[in-house]
């Protein structure tokens, strides 16, 4: 009796406490969900953008190449560049012929040299704590085995039955699962040109959305899921609020799980998980969020962007901080080509960040906000926007290392954790550098990530001036930016 007794107390606890955990289909339960600290903690992870796109893998530059589909079916364009519209159409007649199908990409798309082991070798040396392929994007192919995209387009639509014939998610999320890094998904909600959702809307989201989805996250069960697409519909419409609900329940995923906010028209940055800026150099905000941009500028592989229009490794490594700074992560993009290689500029890159996380990380990961992101010198803090429609990376520059006559520059960057305060400096000081509104105690431990011995340091009117060390280009302990480190 009393075992009896025993054993009905525990269902009652544990119905009562899986109760109090179970998300409603409603974005107040969703929103109660606290969004997992490892997100917080991982200030950088790596976007992919790859599908049959990446094979004419060409738009005119300033536009992203991964819309293809969409700008030489609507006879379209925009981006950062004065267009036509006419220019993808053009490009496509003349190498490809006007009855050729982006359809016929998919089998084009071979991914041959595809080898998930050293991609997910090449995300652990660059440093991120993260990545998010494109699992399908919105031209509605899929990267994995979906019958339910076969069905609703009424042909072959994933990489298992053309193309490549391989499971290309599943082959990345084992490899990636070998390293420390956290496998994320990107799920485009919608899909441009999918009958279904061009002829009846609600057949799509339960017929084709919701189970496809489902498939997707039962087969995989991924840390971090980046949702897109979702903005000509409110959410209501997408059902997300009950698929949310199914993912948070059932889905079987780990209570680590991240979503983002693109779940419906007007639903970023107000619900769900963490806020996702694009191009974006000016968002700041409590809440968790994250900025994600190309390396260059499209997000799929561009054959027309040239090595000048990458950023380089010094403007990435800014770029990082100071998104960082400001309380965010870094979503930074990649586009492989068709064989299923990272190219060698993007891969360069990469490892450039990896080196400086190398000596730099403890500023990086694991930080938070401080009290105020940056030290501005004098001068107007107004600077002129770089790109006509998306803001270039080089914003950055223009704020640190090289800004036009009369304009500001942030001369420090903050972050924090307890008892610790980071403080990035984008030049290297001469001699020394006055730190304001910083009063550290007398016991206080300041140093530079990178080298060993401590550094001196006295109080001025406004702050304290700390002293760097006259090092060579042997001795210096990296490139680009560099710590001092405040230990109370």
């Amino acid at each position: 009796m009393k075992r009896y007794t025993l054993i009905c107390l525990v269902l009652i606890l544990w119905t009562v406490s899986f109760a109090q955990n179970k998300i409603e289909p409603n974005w107040e339960s969703i929103d109660a969900r606290p969004i997992p600290e490892w997100f917080s903690d991982a200030k950088f992870g790596i976007f992919i953008h790859w599908g049959p796109y990446s094979v004419p893998a060409w738009t005119p530059k300033g536009t992203y190449s991964e819309w293809y589909q969409y700008w030489l079916q609507k006879k379209t364009l925009f981006g950062n560049g004065d267009f036509s519209g006419k220019e993808v159409v053009n490009f496509h007649n003349d190498r490809y012929g006007e009855d050729y199908s982006y359809y016929n990409f998919g089998e084009e798309f071979k991914a041959e040299l595809f080898d998930a082991d050293e991609w997910a070798e090449l995300f652990k040396k660059a440093g991120a704590k993260y990545i998010v392929p494109t699992t399908k994007h919105h031209d509605g192919f899929c990267l994995w085995p979906s019958e339910t995209a076969n069905q609703t387009w009424g042909f072959p639509w994933n990489s298992v039955d053309i193309g490549p014939k391989r499971d290309l998610m599943g082959e990345l999320t084992k490899a990636v699962r070998k390293t420390d890094v956290k496998m994320g998904m990107y799920y485009s909600v919608y899909e441009w040109f999918n009958p279904l959702y061009n002829s009846d809307l609600d057949r799509f989201v339960d017929e084709h959305l919701h189970p496809q989805f489902k498939d997707l996250i039962s087969k995989y069960k991924p840390d971090l899921i980046f949702a897109d697409g979702e903005w000509d519909h409110p959410a209501e419409k997408w059902k997300s609020q009950e698929l949310l609900a199914w993912l948070f329940n059932e889905s079987g995923c780990s209570d680590d799980l991240v979503i983002n906010d693109r779940w419906g028209k007007g639903i970023r940055f107000n619900h769900a998980g963490y806020y996702t800026a694009e191009y974006d150099p000016t968002y700041e905000g409590d809440h968790p969020w994250e900025e994600c941009r190309g390396m260059g500028f499209s997000f799929g592989y561009n054959r027309a962007e040239d090595s000048w229009d990458y950023n380089s490794p010094q403007n990435l490594v800014l770029l990082l901080v100071d998104v960082v700074s400001r309380g965010g992560n870094l979503l930074l993009d990649i586009g492989p080509d068709a064989d299923g290689k990272i190219p060698p500029i993007m891969q360069d890159r990469l490892l450039s960040m990896g080196a400086w996380l190398q000596v730099n990380g403890e500023a990086i990961y694991g930080t938070r906000k401080y009290e105020k992101t940056c030290q501005w010198s004098e001068g107007s803090k107004d600077h002129p926007k770089v790109g006509s429609h998306y803001t270039s990376a080089t914003y950055v520059l223009k704020q640190t290392v090289d800004p036009d006559p009369g304009y500001a520059v942030k001369e420090v960057f903050f972050t924090q954790k307890p008892g610790l305060l980071y403080c990035i400096l984008p030049k290297y000081p001469k001699e020394s550098i006055e730190i304001r509104d910083i009063h550290p105690s007398s016991s206080a431990k300041i140093s530079m990530l990178g080298y060993k011995q401590a550094l001196n340091w006295v109080r001025t009117r406004d702050g304290i001036r700390v002293e760097v060390p006259a090092l060579i280009p042997g001795e210096i302990p990296c490139q680009h930016a560099w710590t001092i480190r405040i230990e109370e």
